[in-house]
């Protein structure tokens, strides 16, 4: 339990270093809803809205969104 322990609070501070650097990705306002992207992210962070929405807590940057969206609405938040 110990080792366990030590190694979930290790990758959560890797997590957080992650999330530090790294910008998540944001979902503009040519969004259609389409969901093509929520149905594509690997981490489920893609939730419906008015507009789709990226959980940048969950998001890790992979950019799949981007790259299946047919209005290319998915970017880069620092963009």
């Amino acid at each position: 339990f110990y080792l366990k322990n030590r190694m979930f609070k290790y990758s959560n501070a890797i997590l957080d270093e992650r999330r530090r650097l790294f910008m998540a990705y944001k979902i503009n306002d040519s969004c259609i809803s389409c969901g093509a992207c929520a149905g594509a992210c690997p981490m489920n962070c893609i939730a419906a809205g008015e507009k789709y929405v990226i959980d940048a807590a969950t998001c890790i940057d992979c950019g799949t969104c981007a790259g299946v969206c047919p209005v290319g609405a998915p970017n880069p938040a620092d963009e």
